[in-house]
């Protein structure tokens, strides 16, 4: 399966807004991806240091038009995390939310990969 560069775009697009949108001015966000020792998956992961999520929420939050308790004041419908699991569902992978030791937010994913990867550009 080849991957839509678009839908994937959305899906950081709207991880990183919530993380803006969440995380206190300076603090860092932080995107780790890595290949899988097997090479068959990449699990990509973006985390910050806001409020975290309530316990009992992790899986609900990708519900459509579910916000965070802690996450009252700020606008939004409700639908980016939502777009996110569609996003992630639709290239063969899994997305799941969890809280950070030491305070934040961390949404890992995983992706398949198939075929050969194209090369690196040069730096």
């Amino acid at each position: 399966m080849l991957v839509s560069p678009g839908r994937l775009q959305q899906l950081f697009v709207n991880l990183l807004e919530n993380a803006a949108k969440y995380t206190p001015a300076g603090s860092p966000v932080e995107i780790v991806a890595r290949a899988n020792p097997d090479g068959r998956v990449v699990a990509i992961e973006v985390a910050d240091r806001g409020p975290g999520i309530q316990p009992g929420d992790e899986a609900r939050l990708f519900e459509k038009f579910i916000r965070g308790r802690q996450q009252t004041g700020s606008s939004g419908a409700g639908l980016g995390l939502a777009i996110c699991r569609g996003v992630i569902s639709a290239h063969g992978g899994t997305i799941v939310a969890a809280n950070r030791p030491g305070g934040g937010a961390a949404f890992k994913m995983e992706l398949p990969i198939i075929g050969t990867p194209l090369p690196a550009p040069p730096i």
